[in-house]
């Protein structure tokens, strides 16, 4: 089965992390690795309930971060733990980020 997740700020600006090979991060392991970058990135939930849906906080992260952390090689290692992470939460394994659409598909 194919296992990978895509981070897009539209065409041709799509980053893409084969988790074929990789280690699968734990659930748990991979909220609290959201959490703490949702909290150190400074993210504001999308909704106005103050609610926040793992997918609010996948897309809320990407963003927050910006297209720096996927694209550039000094960043691969936190750009394949943010992928790691968004697949286990949601424990899918294939996942579309559209940060410019807000929009999350699995």
């Amino acid at each position: 089965m194919r296992s990978h997740v895509s981070v897009s700020w539209g065409d041709p600006a799509t980053y893409r992390f084969d988790l074929e090979e990789v280690q699968p991060m734990p659930h748990d392991q991979a909220r609290h690795w959201l959490d703490e970058q949702f909290t150190a990135l400074g993210c504001e939930p999308i909704r106005p309930t103050g609610k926040v849906l793992t997918a609010d906080k996948i897309l809320r992260v990407a963003e927050a971060a910006g297209e720096g952390h996927f694209q550039d090689a000094a960043h691969r290692e936190w750009a394949m733990a943010f992928a790691r992470a968004a697949s286990a939460a949601l424990a899918k394994p294939v996942v579309s980020v559209d940060v410019p659409n807000h929009s999350l598909n699995y």
